[in-house]
């Protein structure tokens, strides 16, 4: 991975827990850099962005003041993603990350190829929310 691809990821990550960079915009500026996927964990408060090659880089990510509950409430996370992607009046990444854990979601997977989002709860249940077209 290239310092130029690492620089990229974090300022994806810092775009997004500072509001200053969205979902989409996100996405194609990891696309644009050469990356296939990331991951991100609450319990660890890491963000983790992959290369086709397997070659990858952790970032620490902020960690969240809600712990991850023990129950996964798909209902609750597809609430939150619903907010996220209407950008709802006062929405924040944070305010983001703090209703999925208290939903149960201890941390996703999103994958550019796939098109796709996997929420993964403690209990190994998922919700999976496609990219809108």
């Amino acid at each position: 991975m290239t310092e130029n691809q690492q620089a990229i990821a974090r300022q994806c990550l810092a775009g997004a827990e500072t509001n200053a960079m969205n979902f989409p915009q996100i996405v194609g500026t990891l696309i644009e850099a050469g990356f296939e996927s990331y991951a991100v964990d609450f319990r660890r408060a890491t963000a983790t962005y992959y290369l086709p090659d397997g070659d990858s880089v952790e970032l620490a990510a902020h960690a969240s003041a809600t712990a991850v509950a023990p129950a996964f409430d798909a209902d609750g996370v597809k609430a939150a993603i619903h907010e996220a992607q209407a950008q709802v009046p006062g929405y924040t990444y944070r305010g983001f990350c703090e209703k999925v854990a208290a939903a149960g979601c201890a941390g996703y997977n999103v994958s550019f190829s796939g098109r796709r989002a996997l929420y993964i709860g403690r209990t190994a249940e998922t919700h999976v929310e496609h990219f809108p077209d």
